[in-house]
C-alpha cells in the first residue's frame, strides 16, 4: 500500500511512512495476504471441522465428504463464528456484574457513582432492598443468574418491545439465557448435527437477541452505575494527544475496569509528584479502542487526555515512542505488539484472556485487585519513562476536539425524545442511522468507508448514532465535532445548531447496541409502532470480526435494514444470500443490505428511510 491510500487519517499516513521502513505493520501484512487469498474461504465454501476435511464445495463437487451442501456449510460457519462475539460480550457482562457486587461489598477501589441509574435498573428488574449496597448486590446476582440460565431470559422478557416479542414467538426464536443459547448453537454447528441452513440461521438469531438485550444492556447499565452515565462533554482524538514529555499509560481493549482504576490513582497528587520527580511533566492515561470509548464517554478527568483511535492505529501510535505502558485487556490487541517494544513501550496484559508471543504472564484483572494492578502499572510506567529515549519520539501535531457522551439519558436531557420525534415528523431529521462498525482494510483504506458513508448520510439530513471502532473513525475525522454541522444537510444543520450538537452523535462502543436498542424501544412505543416501522437503519461499513456479525444479526432480528461491508463470506450459496438479503425481511422486517460503494450504500439507506416515512404517513 502507498502511504496516501493506507488510511483516511493524515496522522496514520505519516506514521506509516516511518513504520513501513522499520518493522512489520498491519498495512503491509494485509497487502501480502491479499496475494494468497483462498477463493473458497472468501465465499464461505471451506470446512475444517472434522478429520475428513478440509472440504471445499464447487459446482463440480457440490457436497462435503459428510454430505453437507453449500448453504449448510456457509451458514454453519457463519453461525459458529458468531458464538465468539456472544461469548466475548457475555464475559464482559459477567465481569461487570462481579465488579458491581465486589464494589457494593467494599472490596474495590470503585464506588457506586450513579445511584439513580441503579435504582431505575433494580425497579425494572423487580428488585428492592434496604440500602443501595443491598440493591447493587441483588442486581449483580440477577444479571449473573440470568446470563447463566438454561430457562427463558428474564432480561429479554423485561427489555424487549412487546411487538418484537410477538414476532419472535411466532418464528420460534424467543431466546433462552445466554448459557443455554451458546450450548445450543455450539452443539448444533458441530459436524453432522444441524445441517439445515434455515434452522442454523434461526438459532443464531435467537442467540443474538439475548446477546444484545441481556448481556450488552446489562453490562453498559452496570458500568453506568459504577462509572457514571455518559453525558455530553468535550474531549480530544487522534495521535496528537500523545506528548512524549509525560508518562503515558495506554488503555486498550473492551473492559474499562483497570482504566478507571488508573484514572482514580493518576488524579492523586502524590502520583503526579512521582511522575514529575522522574523528570516528566506529569502522568496521563491514553484511550485506545473500546476501552478508550468506555472511558471517554463518561469522564472529563484532567489525567485522561482522549482517544488515539481504533485498533488499526495501535502499531503506529506505539511507534511514536511516546507511550510507556500499553495495558491490554480483552479483545483487539494485535499479536504483533511485542515487536513494538523496540520503541520503548512495555506491553502488559491486564486480562487472563490476553497473552502475546514472548509475554506469558500479565497483571490479570480481578475486581478486588484493581487498585493493586493500577499501582503496579504506574510504577512500571514511571520507571520506563526514565529509560525511554524522549529525543527519538515522534510528536504528531494534529488532534481533534470532539463532543462525546450521547447516551439515551443524554439525548433525553439535551434533545428530548419528543422533540426528536417532532423533528422527524416534520422532516427536519429525515431518519436515524445507527453506525455500528469496526475498521478493516478489506474494502479500502482504514476508516475510508465509515467516514464517507457518515458524511453522505448527514448530508441527506439523516442523524447518525455512532458506536464501536467506527466511532473512533468519526471522532478522528472530526464528524463528532460541532464544526461538522457545516457538513450536514440544510434541515439537519438547523437542528444541530439549535441544540448545539454534532450531526454524528458519539454513542459509545459496539456494546452500546444494547443501549441503542432500548432507545429505539422508547421511540417506537411513543409512536405506537413496531421497531421495523421506524425510519431507522443500521450500517456496518467496515465490519471486521465476530462481535460485529452478532450485532448485525440482532439488528435484523430487531427489524432493521442493515447495511454491511465488506461482502460477508456467504456468497458461495445463493440460498444463503437470498435468506439473509431477501427472505428474512418477510419474517422479522429486517435484512442484510450489501453494497460496497459507500455513496451508493447511503443512497439505498436513504431510500429505505423514505419508504418507512411514507408508510408512517410522515
Amino acid at each position: 500500500m502507498k502511504a496516501e491510500v493506507v488510511s483516511y487519517h493524515e496522522s496514520i499516513k505519516k506514521m506509516y511512512e516511518k513504520v513501513s521502513k522499520e518493522t512489520t505493520n498491519v498495512f503491509d501484512r494485509f497487502k501480502e495476504q491479499e496475494k494468497i487469498r483462498c477463493p473458497f474461504c472468501t465465499k464461505g465454501l471451506s470446512c475444517q471441522l472434522c478429520s475428513m476435511g478440509p472440504c471445499r464445495i464447487s459446482e463440480k463437487v457440490p457436497y462435503g465428504a459428510c454430505g453437507i451442501d453449500a448453504a449448510g456449510m456457509v451458514i454453519r460457519r457463519f453461525v459458529h463464528l458468531n458464538m465468539l462475539g456472544t461469548e466475548a460480550y457475555t464475559y464482559h457482562a459477567i465481569e461487570a456484574a462481579k465488579t458491581l457486587k465486589a464494589t457494593a461489598e467494599g472490596k474495590t477501589i470503585f464506588e457506586i457513582k450513579d445511584e439513580e441509574k441503579l435504582g431505575n435498573f433494580a425497579k425494572l428488574l423487580g428488585i428492592d432492598g434496604k440500602d443501595i449496597k443491598e440493591i447493587a448486590i441483588k442486581v449483580a446476582d440477577f444479571v449473573i443468574s440470568d446470563l447463566s440460565s438454561v430457562g427463558k431470559s428474564k432480561l429479554v422478557e423485561i427489555l424487549a418491545p412487546e411487538k418484537r416479542k410477538e414476532v419472535w414467538k411466532k418464528l420460534g426464536i424467543s431466546p433462552e439465557g445466554i448459557f443455554s443459547e451458546l450450548l445450543t448453537v455450539g452443539t448444533s454447528s458441530m459436524t453432522n448435527v444441524d445441517s439445515n441452513y434455515v434452522s442454523l440461521a434461526k438459532k443464531s438469531i435467537s442467540m443474538s437477541i439475548t446477546t444484545c438485550l441481556a448481556a450488552q444492556f446489562a453490562l453498559e447499565t452496570t458500568q453506568d452505575v459504577l462509572f457514571g452515565t455518559p453525558m455530553p462533554h468535550e474531549s480530544y482524538a487522534d495521535l496528537g494527544i500523545l506528548d512524549p514529555e509525560y508518562v503515558n499509560i495506554a488503555v486498550d481493549g473492551h473492559e474499562p475496569f483497570i482504566a478507571f482504576a488508573l484514572i482514580k490513582l493518576a488524579e492523586r497528587e502524590e502520583i503526579q509528584r512521582m511522575a514529575k520527580d522522574a523528570g516528566a511533566k506529569g502522568l496521563r492515561i491514553i484511550g485506545f479502542i473500546e476501552t478508550g470509548q468506555e472511558v471517554i464517554q463518561r469522564t472529563k478527568s484532567p489525567v485522561f487526555v482522549g482517544i488515539a483511535g481504533n485498533w488499526i492505529c495501535q502499531e503506529y501510535a506505539l511507534a511514536t515512542g511516546a507511550i510507556d505502558v500499553f495495558a491490554a485487556d480483552m479483545n483487539c490487541a494485535l499479536p504483533s505488539l511485542p515487536e513494538y517494544q523496540k520503541y520503548g513501550v512495555k506491553i502488559i496484559p491486564v486480562s487472563r484472556l490476553v497473552r502475546f508471543r514472548g509475554i506469558d504472564e500479565g497483571l490479570d484483572y480481578e475486581p478486588e485487585k484493581a487498585e493493586e494492578i493500577a499501582k503496579r502499572l504506574i510504577e512500571i510506567a514511571i520507571e520506563n519513562f526514565k529509560q525511554r529515549d524522549k529525543s527519538k519520539a515522534v510528536k504528531i501535531d494534529k488532534k481533534q476536539k470532539i463532543v462525546v457522551g450521547f447516551s439515551t439519558e443524554a439525548i433525553e436531557k439535551l434533545v428530548g425524545v419528543d422533540n426528536l420525534l417532532e423533528a422527524i415528523k416534520k422532516g427536519d431529521v429525515k431518519g436515524i442511522a445507527a453506525l455500528v462498525s469496526c475498521t478493516t482494510l478489506k474494502n479500502g483504506p482504514q476508516d475510508w468507508n465509515s467516514v464517507t458513508i457518515a458524511k453522505e448520510l448527514i448530508k441527506r439530513d439523516i442523524l447518525v448514532l455512532s458506536m464501536g471502532c467506527g466511532n473512533a473513525a468519526m471522532q478522528v475525522a472530526g464528524l463528532t465535532s460541532l464544526e461538522a454541522i457545516e457538513l450536514a444537510g440544510e434541515k439537519l444543520k438547523v437542528i444541530c445548531k439549535a441544540l448545539n450538537i454534532p450531526p454524528v452523535l458519539s454513542f459509545g462502543t459496539c456494546t452500546d447496541v444494547g443501549r441503542a436498542s432500548y432507545f429505539l424501544r422508547i421511540v417506537a412505543e411513543k409512536l405506537g409502532v413496531d421497531i421495523s416501522d421506524l425510519p431507522v437503519v443500521a450500517t456496518a461499513p467496515e465490519y471486521m470480526e465476530q462481535k460485529a456479525t452478532i450485532d448485525a444479526v440482532f439488528a435484523i432480528a430487531y427489524g432493521l435494514i442493515t447495511h454491511v461491508s465488506p461482502i460477508p463470506p456467504i456468497t458461495g450459496s445463493e440460498k444463503a444470500v437470498k435468506l439473509l438479503t431477501e427472505d428474512i425481511e418477510k419474517l422479522t422486517g429486517g435484512k442484510v443490505l450489501i453494497e460496497e460503494d459507500p455513496v451508493k450504500a447511503a443512497e439505498k439507506l436513504e431510500q429505505v428511510i423514505l419508504e418507512k416515512r411514507k408508510r408512517l404517513g410522515i
